[in-house]
Protein backbone atom coordinates (compact mmCIF):
# COMPACT_ATOMS: atom_id res chain seq x y z
CA UNK A 1 0.00 0.00 0.00
CA UNK A 2 1.63 3.36 -1.36
CA UNK A 3 0.92 6.50 0.85
CA UNK A 4 -0.59 9.49 -1.11
CA UNK A 5 1.06 12.94 0.24
CA UNK A 6 -1.77 15.06 2.76
CA UNK A 7 -4.33 13.13 0.44
CA UNK A 8 -6.03 11.63 3.44
CA UNK A 9 -6.09 11.46 7.54
CA UNK A 10 -4.46 8.05 6.99
CA UNK A 11 -1.44 10.33 5.81
CA UNK A 12 -1.57 12.57 8.70
CA UNK A 13 -1.76 9.84 11.34
CA UNK A 14 1.32 8.33 9.76
CA UNK A 15 2.87 11.99 9.36
CA UNK A 16 2.20 12.88 13.16
CA UNK A 17 3.77 9.82 14.39
CA UNK A 18 7.04 10.33 12.15
CA UNK A 19 7.48 13.84 13.27
CA UNK A 20 7.55 12.70 16.84
CA UNK A 21 11.51 12.12 16.98
CA UNK A 22 11.78 15.53 14.97
CA UNK A 23 9.84 17.62 17.92
CA UNK A 24 11.96 15.89 20.70
CA UNK A 25 15.23 16.12 18.74
CA UNK A 26 14.16 20.18 18.17
CA UNK A 27 13.11 20.48 22.17
CA UNK A 28 17.12 18.93 23.00
CA UNK A 29 18.31 21.69 20.63
CA UNK A 30 19.37 18.33 18.60
CA UNK A 31 20.34 18.89 14.67
CA UNK A 32 16.99 17.57 12.86
CA UNK A 33 18.75 16.97 9.54
CA UNK A 34 19.92 13.74 9.83
CA UNK A 35 16.19 12.47 10.96
CA UNK A 36 15.16 14.56 8.58
CA UNK A 37 17.11 12.94 5.15
CA UNK A 38 16.45 8.99 6.80
CA UNK A 39 12.59 10.15 7.60
CA UNK A 40 12.57 11.58 3.53
CA UNK A 41 13.84 8.21 2.08
CA UNK A 42 11.25 6.04 4.52
CA UNK A 43 8.65 8.42 3.08
CA UNK A 44 9.72 8.89 -0.30
CA UNK A 45 9.36 4.88 -0.04
CA UNK A 46 5.99 4.88 1.19
CA UNK A 47 4.64 7.44 -1.56
CA UNK A 48 6.49 6.34 -4.90
CA UNK A 49 7.45 2.59 -3.86
CA UNK A 50 10.56 1.37 -5.08
CA UNK A 51 11.25 1.46 -8.57
CA UNK A 52 14.34 2.51 -10.51
CA UNK A 53 13.54 5.87 -12.26
CA UNK A 54 13.43 7.93 -9.44
CA UNK A 55 17.44 6.48 -8.25
CA UNK A 56 18.57 7.20 -11.64
CA UNK A 57 17.14 10.95 -11.71
CA UNK A 58 18.68 11.53 -8.32
CA UNK A 59 22.19 9.79 -9.53
CA UNK A 60 22.19 11.85 -12.71
CA UNK A 61 20.91 15.19 -11.26
CA UNK A 62 23.62 15.49 -8.57
CA UNK A 63 26.36 13.97 -10.21
CA UNK A 64 25.96 16.42 -13.28
CA UNK A 65 25.54 19.51 -10.88
CA UNK A 66 28.79 18.28 -8.90
CA UNK A 67 31.07 17.89 -11.84
CA UNK A 68 29.58 20.86 -13.28
CA UNK A 69 30.80 23.02 -9.78
CA UNK A 70 34.03 21.51 -10.32
CA UNK A 71 34.55 22.51 -14.01
CA UNK A 72 32.91 26.20 -13.12
CA UNK A 73 35.99 26.73 -11.06
CA UNK A 74 38.19 26.17 -14.10
CA UNK A 75 36.25 27.53 -17.22
CA UNK A 76 33.61 30.01 -17.50
CA UNK A 77 32.56 28.59 -21.45
CA UNK A 78 28.92 29.26 -21.76
CA UNK A 79 28.92 26.25 -24.24
CA UNK A 80 29.60 24.19 -21.50
CA UNK A 81 27.31 26.10 -19.47
CA UNK A 82 24.35 25.86 -22.13
CA UNK A 83 24.90 21.37 -22.61
CA UNK A 84 24.51 20.97 -19.04
CA UNK A 85 21.42 23.33 -18.41
CA UNK A 86 19.93 21.24 -20.93
CA UNK A 87 21.48 18.08 -19.71
CA UNK A 88 19.62 18.95 -16.21
CA UNK A 89 16.32 19.84 -18.16
CA UNK A 90 16.46 16.60 -20.22
CA UNK A 91 14.30 14.60 -17.50
CA UNK A 92 11.58 16.80 -17.63
CA UNK A 93 11.15 17.16 -21.19
CA UNK A 94 11.24 13.74 -21.51
CA UNK A 95 8.34 13.27 -18.85
CA UNK A 96 6.30 15.74 -20.90
CA UNK A 97 6.92 14.35 -24.01
CA UNK A 98 6.33 11.31 -23.32
CA UNK A 99 2.91 12.06 -21.11
CA UNK A 100 1.29 13.05 -24.83
CA UNK A 101 3.18 10.72 -27.04
CA UNK A 102 2.61 6.86 -25.23
CA UNK A 103 0.00 5.74 -22.92
CA UNK A 104 2.59 5.72 -19.59
CA UNK A 105 4.64 8.68 -19.24
CA UNK A 106 8.07 8.11 -18.03
CA UNK A 107 8.84 9.97 -14.82
CA UNK A 108 7.74 9.74 -11.47
CA UNK A 109 5.31 11.92 -9.26
CA UNK A 110 7.42 15.08 -8.27
CA UNK A 111 9.79 15.11 -11.04
CA UNK A 112 8.89 18.94 -12.59
CA UNK A 113 9.50 20.15 -9.14
CA UNK A 114 12.92 18.28 -8.08
CA UNK A 115 13.87 19.58 -11.76
CA UNK A 116 13.53 22.90 -10.63
CA UNK A 117 15.80 22.29 -8.01
CA UNK A 118 18.62 21.15 -10.27
CA UNK A 119 18.09 23.40 -13.13
CA UNK A 120 18.09 26.51 -10.51
CA UNK A 121 21.65 25.01 -8.72
CA UNK A 122 23.10 24.69 -12.41
CA UNK A 123 22.50 28.67 -13.17
CA UNK A 124 23.32 29.89 -9.81
CA UNK A 125 26.76 28.11 -10.27
CA UNK A 126 27.55 29.55 -13.59
CA UNK A 127 26.37 32.67 -11.77
CA UNK A 128 29.01 31.81 -9.58
CA UNK A 129 26.32 32.53 -6.46
CA UNK A 130 26.98 29.12 -5.19
CA UNK A 131 30.34 28.41 -4.95
CA UNK A 132 30.60 24.85 -3.21
CA UNK A 133 28.53 21.92 -3.45
CA UNK A 134 27.94 19.69 -0.58
CA UNK A 135 26.79 15.97 -1.73
CA UNK A 136 24.98 15.19 1.57
CA UNK A 137 23.10 18.35 1.40
CA UNK A 138 22.21 18.69 -2.29
CA UNK A 139 21.00 14.84 -2.00
CA UNK A 140 18.38 16.37 1.09
CA UNK A 141 17.60 19.22 -0.79
CA UNK A 142 16.33 16.98 -3.19
CA UNK A 143 14.66 14.39 -0.82
CA UNK A 144 13.31 16.63 1.18
CA UNK A 145 9.67 14.84 0.95
CA UNK A 146 7.27 17.75 2.48
CA UNK A 147 7.58 19.71 -0.48
CA UNK A 148 7.93 16.17 -3.12
CA UNK A 149 4.62 16.83 -5.21
CA UNK A 150 3.69 20.28 -5.80
CA UNK A 151 6.10 22.41 -4.07
CA UNK A 152 6.84 24.77 -2.87
CA UNK A 153 10.22 25.33 -4.86
CA UNK A 154 13.21 26.20 -2.35
CA UNK A 155 16.19 27.84 -3.52
CA UNK A 156 19.35 25.73 -2.55
CA UNK A 157 21.17 28.57 -0.58
CA UNK A 158 18.43 29.30 1.68
CA UNK A 159 17.16 25.65 2.30
CA UNK A 160 20.89 25.09 3.42
CA UNK A 161 21.42 27.96 5.52
CA UNK A 162 18.38 26.52 7.33
CA UNK A 163 20.44 23.04 7.85
CA UNK A 164 23.41 24.96 9.19
CA UNK A 165 21.40 26.85 11.77
CA UNK A 166 21.45 26.33 15.75
CA UNK A 167 17.56 26.34 16.57
CA UNK A 168 16.83 27.16 20.75
CA UNK A 169 14.46 25.34 22.63
CA UNK A 170 12.45 28.62 23.61
CA UNK A 171 13.02 29.50 19.76
CA UNK A 172 11.87 25.66 18.49
CA UNK A 173 8.99 25.93 20.24
CA UNK A 174 7.74 29.39 19.61
CA UNK A 175 7.92 29.82 16.15
CA UNK A 176 8.82 26.46 14.65
CA UNK A 177 7.05 24.36 16.47
CA UNK A 178 4.18 26.94 16.94
CA UNK A 179 3.85 27.69 13.04
CA UNK A 180 3.94 24.26 11.77
CA UNK A 181 0.87 23.04 13.78
CA UNK A 182 -0.77 26.10 12.72
CA UNK A 183 0.01 25.20 9.07
CA UNK A 184 -1.22 22.06 9.17
CA UNK A 185 -4.37 22.73 11.03
CA UNK A 186 -5.11 25.49 8.34
CA UNK A 187 -3.86 22.47 6.01
CA UNK A 188 -7.14 20.40 7.35
CA UNK A 189 -9.45 23.21 7.20
CA UNK A 190 -8.76 24.18 3.41
CA UNK A 191 -7.88 20.96 1.63
CA UNK A 192 -10.33 18.34 3.89
CA UNK A 193 -13.15 20.49 4.68
CA UNK A 194 -13.91 23.56 2.52
CA UNK A 195 -11.99 22.08 -0.91
CA UNK A 196 -14.19 18.94 0.31
CA UNK A 197 -17.33 20.67 0.74
CA UNK A 198 -16.87 22.62 -2.83
CA UNK A 199 -16.01 19.73 -4.62
CA UNK A 200 -18.91 17.52 -3.00
CA UNK A 201 -21.95 20.11 -2.77
CA UNK A 202 -21.39 22.23 -6.42
CA UNK A 203 -18.22 21.87 -8.25
CA UNK A 204 -18.94 18.08 -9.50
CA UNK A 205 -22.73 18.58 -9.52
CA UNK A 206 -21.97 20.80 -12.50
CA UNK A 207 -23.49 19.32 -15.91
CA UNK A 208 -20.47 18.58 -18.40
CA UNK A 209 -22.17 20.36 -21.00
CA UNK A 210 -20.84 23.10 -22.04
CA UNK A 211 -23.27 26.20 -21.79
CA UNK A 212 -22.81 29.93 -20.90
CA UNK A 213 -24.08 29.04 -17.23
CA UNK A 214 -22.42 26.19 -16.54
CA UNK A 215 -18.69 27.45 -17.56
CA UNK A 216 -19.38 30.24 -15.50
CA UNK A 217 -20.51 27.96 -12.38
CA UNK A 218 -17.58 25.73 -13.26
CA UNK A 219 -15.10 29.03 -13.15
CA UNK A 220 -16.18 29.99 -9.93
CA UNK A 221 -16.14 26.54 -8.15
CA UNK A 222 -13.49 25.03 -9.78
CA UNK A 223 -11.09 28.73 -8.73
CA UNK A 224 -12.38 28.57 -5.29
CA UNK A 225 -12.24 24.62 -4.99
CA UNK A 226 -8.10 24.81 -6.79
CA UNK A 227 -7.07 27.61 -4.23
CA UNK A 228 -8.07 25.53 -0.77
CA UNK A 229 -7.33 22.56 -2.17
CA UNK A 230 -3.48 23.55 -3.72
CA UNK A 231 -3.21 26.31 -0.50
CA UNK A 232 -4.35 23.15 2.01
CA UNK A 233 -1.60 21.34 0.57
CA UNK A 234 0.99 24.25 0.88
CA UNK A 235 -0.26 24.72 4.79
CA UNK A 236 0.37 20.59 5.12
CA UNK A 237 3.95 21.24 3.33
CA UNK A 238 5.31 24.50 5.28
CA UNK A 239 3.82 22.96 8.62
CA UNK A 240 5.74 19.73 8.14
CA UNK A 241 8.88 21.17 6.84
CA UNK A 242 8.70 24.12 9.89
CA UNK A 243 8.48 20.88 12.33
CA UNK A 244 11.50 19.65 10.86
CA UNK A 245 13.62 22.53 11.07
CA UNK A 246 13.02 24.52 7.82
CA UNK A 247 12.00 27.42 7.29
CA UNK A 248 9.66 27.07 3.61
CA UNK A 249 8.67 29.63 1.91
CA UNK A 250 4.52 30.39 1.77
CA UNK A 251 2.86 30.02 -1.70
CA UNK A 252 -0.02 31.77 -1.28
CA UNK A 253 -1.13 35.06 0.47
CA UNK A 254 -4.67 35.85 -0.34
CA UNK A 255 -4.41 35.81 -4.36
CA UNK A 256 -8.08 36.98 -5.17
CA UNK A 257 -7.58 40.02 -3.09
CA UNK A 258 -5.11 41.58 -5.90
CA UNK A 259 -5.87 44.65 -7.50
CA UNK A 260 -4.37 43.33 -10.93
CA UNK A 261 -3.08 40.09 -12.88
CA UNK A 262 1.01 41.39 -11.93
CA UNK A 263 0.12 41.76 -7.75
CA UNK A 264 -1.94 38.28 -8.09
CA UNK A 265 1.41 36.45 -9.45
CA UNK A 266 3.04 37.99 -6.13
CA UNK A 267 0.29 36.36 -4.25
CA UNK A 268 -0.56 33.05 -6.56
CA UNK A 269 2.04 29.84 -6.57
CA UNK A 270 4.32 32.24 -5.21
CA UNK A 271 7.73 29.91 -5.49
CA UNK A 272 6.62 29.16 -8.65
CA UNK A 273 6.07 32.39 -10.16
CA UNK A 274 9.22 33.63 -8.53
CA UNK A 275 11.12 31.13 -9.70
CA UNK A 276 10.04 31.80 -13.61
CA UNK A 277 10.43 35.51 -12.98
CA UNK A 278 14.20 34.86 -11.65
CA UNK A 279 15.46 32.40 -14.14
CA UNK A 280 13.51 33.08 -17.05
CA UNK A 281 11.80 36.48 -17.53
CA UNK A 282 14.20 38.87 -15.57
CA UNK A 283 17.50 37.12 -17.69
CA UNK A 284 15.73 37.28 -20.95
CA UNK A 285 15.15 40.96 -20.69
CA UNK A 286 18.16 41.56 -19.29
CA UNK A 287 19.81 39.57 -21.90
CA UNK A 288 17.35 41.13 -24.51
CA UNK A 289 18.09 45.18 -23.43
CA UNK A 290 21.76 44.00 -23.68
CA UNK A 291 21.80 43.23 -27.03
CA UNK A 292 19.91 45.40 -27.87
CA UNK A 293 17.10 43.09 -29.33
CA UNK A 294 14.14 45.74 -28.77
CA UNK A 295 13.97 49.26 -29.39
CA UNK A 296 12.31 49.12 -25.18
CA UNK A 297 12.63 48.05 -22.33
CA UNK A 298 8.55 47.64 -22.43
CA UNK A 299 8.51 45.91 -25.58
CA UNK A 300 11.52 43.52 -23.78
CA UNK A 301 9.54 43.15 -20.88
CA UNK A 302 6.10 42.36 -23.07
CA UNK A 303 7.27 39.77 -24.88
CA UNK A 304 9.58 38.22 -22.07
CA UNK A 305 6.26 38.06 -20.14
CA UNK A 306 4.94 36.33 -23.03
CA UNK A 307 7.17 34.04 -23.48
CA UNK A 308 7.74 33.41 -19.71
CA UNK A 309 3.86 32.33 -19.11
CA UNK A 310 3.56 30.48 -22.54
CA UNK A 311 6.71 28.15 -20.79
CA UNK A 312 4.59 28.05 -17.42
CA UNK A 313 1.72 26.59 -19.54
CA UNK A 314 3.37 24.30 -21.08
CA UNK A 315 5.08 23.11 -17.95
CA UNK A 316 1.99 22.22 -16.67
CA UNK A 317 1.52 20.00 -19.74
CA UNK A 318 1.78 20.19 -23.62
CA UNK A 319 -2.58 19.72 -23.84
CA UNK A 320 -2.95 22.97 -26.02
CA UNK A 321 -5.59 24.37 -22.99
CA UNK A 322 -2.27 24.99 -20.89
CA UNK A 323 -0.62 26.75 -23.83
CA UNK A 324 -3.69 28.80 -24.16
CA UNK A 325 -3.90 29.20 -20.56
CA UNK A 326 0.15 30.52 -20.75
CA UNK A 327 -0.85 32.82 -23.66
CA UNK A 328 -3.56 34.61 -21.65
CA UNK A 329 -1.60 34.84 -18.52
CA UNK A 330 1.21 36.55 -20.61
CA UNK A 331 -1.23 38.32 -22.38
CA UNK A 332 -2.79 39.54 -19.09
CA UNK A 333 0.00 40.61 -18.08
CA UNK A 334 1.08 42.75 -21.02
CA UNK A 335 -2.26 44.39 -20.88
CA UNK A 336 -1.92 45.73 -17.28
CA UNK A 337 1.02 46.88 -17.95
CA UNK A 338 -0.15 49.26 -21.14
CA UNK A 339 -3.26 49.84 -19.15
CA UNK A 340 -1.12 51.21 -15.56
CA UNK A 341 1.52 53.09 -18.13
CA UNK A 342 -0.83 54.58 -20.56
CA UNK A 343 -4.64 55.39 -18.99
CA UNK A 344 -4.68 58.71 -17.68
CA UNK A 345 -8.19 57.53 -15.73
CA UNK A 346 -6.33 54.92 -14.46
CA UNK A 347 -3.32 57.38 -12.78
CA UNK A 348 -6.04 59.48 -11.66
CA UNK A 349 -8.38 57.19 -9.71
CA UNK A 350 -5.95 54.30 -8.33
CA UNK A 351 -5.58 55.39 -4.82
CA UNK A 352 -9.47 55.70 -4.55
CA UNK A 353 -11.45 53.34 -2.66
CA UNK A 354 -13.73 52.46 -4.89
CA UNK A 355 -11.62 51.69 -7.73
CA UNK A 356 -9.54 49.86 -5.56
CA UNK A 357 -12.31 47.57 -4.90
CA UNK A 358 -13.49 47.52 -8.40
CA UNK A 359 -10.10 46.43 -9.63
CA UNK A 360 -10.32 43.39 -7.38
CA UNK A 361 -13.64 42.24 -8.38
CA UNK A 362 -12.35 42.48 -12.41
CA UNK A 363 -8.95 41.20 -11.43
CA UNK A 364 -10.97 38.28 -9.27
CA UNK A 365 -12.80 37.44 -12.83
CA UNK A 366 -10.00 37.65 -15.01
CA UNK A 367 -8.29 35.14 -12.57
CA UNK A 368 -11.08 32.53 -12.49
CA UNK A 369 -11.49 33.08 -16.37
CA UNK A 370 -7.78 31.93 -16.88
CA UNK A 371 -8.59 28.90 -14.37
CA UNK A 372 -11.38 28.18 -16.34
CA UNK A 373 -9.14 27.56 -19.37
CA UNK A 374 -6.45 25.89 -17.12
CA UNK A 375 -9.09 23.32 -15.81
CA UNK A 376 -9.51 21.62 -19.37
CA UNK A 377 -13.91 22.31 -19.00
CA UNK A 378 -13.84 24.14 -22.14
CA UNK A 379 -12.15 21.18 -23.95
CA UNK A 380 -15.26 19.37 -25.47
CA UNK A 381 -14.44 15.57 -25.29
Amino acid sequence: MTLVEYGDYFYLYVLAIALIPAIIMGLFEKKIKYYGIFLSILMIMAIMGIGKIFPLFLLFEITLIKTYSVLRKKTDNKYLYFLVLLCSMLPVVIFKISAVTIERSIGFIGLSYMNFKAIQMVIEIYDETIKEVSILKTLYFFLFFPTLISGPIDRSRRFESDLDKNISRNEYVNEYLYYGIKCIIRGIVYKFIIASIINSIWMSKIPTHITFINSMNYMYSYSLYLFFDFAGYTAFAVGTSYILGIRMPENFNKPFISKDMKEFWTRWHISLSKWFGDYIYSRFVLNSMRNKRFKSRFVASHVGQLLTMLIMGAWHDLKWYYIIYGLYQGLALVGTDIYQRKSKFYKNHKKEKWFQYAQIVITFHIACFGLLIFSGYLYNK
